[in-house]
Protein backbone atom coordinates (compact mmCIF):
# COMPACT_ATOMS: atom_id res chain seq x y z
CA UNK A 1 0.00 0.00 0.00
CA UNK A 2 1.44 3.58 -0.96
CA UNK A 3 1.10 5.63 1.94
CA UNK A 4 2.38 8.38 0.00
CA UNK A 5 -0.50 8.38 -2.34
CA UNK A 6 -4.16 10.15 -1.15
CA UNK A 7 -5.69 7.57 0.64
CA UNK A 8 -8.61 6.96 -2.05
CA UNK A 9 -5.58 6.46 -4.99
CA UNK A 10 -3.78 4.43 -2.89
CA UNK A 11 -6.60 1.88 -2.34
CA UNK A 12 -7.53 1.87 -5.91
CA UNK A 13 -3.45 1.39 -6.77
CA UNK A 14 -3.09 -1.35 -4.29
CA UNK A 15 -6.70 -3.10 -5.38
CA UNK A 16 -4.79 -2.86 -9.23
CA UNK A 17 -2.18 -4.34 -7.71
CA UNK A 18 -3.62 -7.15 -6.52
CA UNK A 19 -6.10 -7.90 -9.30
CA UNK A 20 -3.12 -7.86 -11.62
CA UNK A 21 -0.94 -10.38 -9.32
CA UNK A 22 -4.40 -12.79 -8.84
CA UNK A 23 -5.49 -12.02 -12.54
CA UNK A 24 -8.97 -12.49 -11.89
CA UNK A 25 -11.80 -10.78 -10.90
CA UNK A 26 -12.45 -13.24 -8.39
CA UNK A 27 -11.77 -12.41 -4.57
CA UNK A 28 -8.02 -12.99 -3.56
CA UNK A 29 -6.99 -16.09 -1.76
CA UNK A 30 -4.12 -14.96 0.33
CA UNK A 31 -2.54 -18.23 1.78
CA UNK A 32 -2.17 -16.45 5.11
CA UNK A 33 -3.62 -12.95 7.02
CA UNK A 34 -1.73 -12.08 10.37
CA UNK A 35 -4.33 -9.67 12.00
CA UNK A 36 -4.41 -8.06 15.76
CA UNK A 37 -7.20 -6.74 17.40
CA UNK A 38 -7.84 -3.07 19.38
CA UNK A 39 -9.30 -2.56 22.86
CA UNK A 40 -12.09 -0.85 20.46
CA UNK A 41 -12.33 -4.18 18.54
CA UNK A 42 -11.40 -3.17 15.29
CA UNK A 43 -8.51 -5.35 13.29
CA UNK A 44 -6.68 -4.34 10.13
CA UNK A 45 -8.01 -0.46 9.59
CA UNK A 46 -12.00 -1.74 10.31
CA UNK A 47 -12.66 0.25 12.69
CA UNK A 48 -16.39 0.31 14.74
CA UNK A 49 -19.00 2.22 13.15
CA UNK A 50 -16.92 2.98 9.94
CA UNK A 51 -18.15 2.68 6.33
CA UNK A 52 -15.78 -0.05 5.34
CA UNK A 53 -17.74 -2.50 7.25
CA UNK A 54 -20.33 -2.58 4.68
CA UNK A 55 -17.91 -2.69 1.67
CA UNK A 56 -18.52 -5.82 -0.37
CA UNK A 57 -18.23 -4.69 -3.64
CA UNK A 58 -14.34 -3.62 -3.59
CA UNK A 59 -10.83 -5.78 -2.31
CA UNK A 60 -9.68 -2.92 -0.91
CA UNK A 61 -10.74 0.63 0.44
CA UNK A 62 -9.95 3.98 2.12
CA UNK A 63 -11.73 3.64 5.45
CA UNK A 64 -12.13 7.35 7.08
CA UNK A 65 -11.91 6.55 10.87
CA UNK A 66 -13.30 10.00 12.71
CA UNK A 67 -11.84 9.17 16.19
CA UNK A 68 -8.38 8.71 14.67
CA UNK A 69 -8.82 11.81 12.64
CA UNK A 70 -7.51 10.34 9.85
CA UNK A 71 -8.32 8.19 6.46
CA UNK A 72 -6.67 4.53 6.66
CA UNK A 73 -6.33 2.00 3.97
CA UNK A 74 -8.03 -1.74 4.64
CA UNK A 75 -8.51 -4.97 2.69
CA UNK A 76 -12.23 -5.74 2.77
CA UNK A 77 -13.95 -8.01 4.93
CA UNK A 78 -14.63 -10.55 2.09
CA UNK A 79 -10.92 -10.53 1.15
CA UNK A 80 -9.98 -11.82 4.33
CA UNK A 81 -12.60 -13.83 4.87
CA UNK A 82 -11.69 -15.45 1.44
CA UNK A 83 -7.84 -16.12 2.77
CA UNK A 84 -7.11 -19.63 3.07
CA UNK A 85 -5.95 -18.65 7.20
CA UNK A 86 -6.45 -16.16 9.17
CA UNK A 87 -4.60 -15.87 12.62
CA UNK A 88 -5.26 -13.41 15.11
CA UNK A 89 -2.28 -12.79 17.60
CA UNK A 90 -3.64 -10.47 20.66
CA UNK A 91 -1.58 -9.38 23.42
CA UNK A 92 -2.49 -7.08 26.52
CA UNK A 93 -5.21 -6.62 29.29
CA UNK A 94 -6.86 -3.81 27.02
CA UNK A 95 -7.54 -6.42 24.47
CA UNK A 96 -9.53 -9.07 26.70
CA UNK A 97 -12.92 -7.74 26.99
CA UNK A 98 -13.05 -7.45 23.12
CA UNK A 99 -11.78 -10.31 22.58
CA UNK A 100 -13.92 -11.75 25.41
CA UNK A 101 -17.08 -10.27 23.48
CA UNK A 102 -15.77 -11.25 19.98
CA UNK A 103 -15.37 -15.14 21.33
CA UNK A 104 -17.73 -15.89 23.73
CA UNK A 105 -20.81 -13.24 22.89
CA UNK A 106 -22.97 -12.33 20.32
CA UNK A 107 -21.19 -8.86 19.74
CA UNK A 108 -22.68 -6.89 17.35
CA UNK A 109 -20.45 -6.14 13.96
CA UNK A 110 -20.46 -2.55 13.77
CA UNK A 111 -19.12 -2.20 17.03
CA UNK A 112 -16.32 -4.91 17.39
CA UNK A 113 -15.42 -5.52 13.52
CA UNK A 114 -13.01 -8.38 14.61
CA UNK A 115 -16.18 -10.38 14.77
CA UNK A 116 -16.52 -10.01 10.91
CA UNK A 117 -13.95 -11.83 10.61
CA UNK A 118 -15.29 -15.64 9.59
CA UNK A 119 -13.11 -17.48 6.97
CA UNK A 120 -14.57 -20.81 6.23
CA UNK A 121 -11.93 -22.87 8.22
CA UNK A 122 -12.17 -20.01 10.87
CA UNK A 123 -9.82 -17.66 12.23
CA UNK A 124 -7.11 -18.86 14.73
CA UNK A 125 -6.71 -16.95 17.85
CA UNK A 126 -3.49 -16.98 19.75
CA UNK A 127 -3.85 -14.86 23.02
CA UNK A 128 -1.24 -14.14 25.79
CA UNK A 129 -2.56 -14.65 29.26
CA UNK A 130 -3.53 -11.05 29.61
CA UNK A 131 -5.77 -11.21 26.32
CA UNK A 132 -7.18 -14.58 27.45
CA UNK A 133 -8.30 -13.42 30.75
CA UNK A 134 -11.48 -11.92 30.07
CA UNK A 135 -12.77 -15.82 28.82
CA UNK A 136 -14.81 -17.85 31.29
Amino acid sequence: MQGDLPPDEAAEAYEQELRDFFGSDDLPRFDLILLGTGGDGHTASLFPETSALEVHDRWVVANPVLKLETTRITLTVPVINAARAVYFLVAGEGKAEPVAKILEGDPDPREYPASLIQPANGPTWMLDRAAASGIT
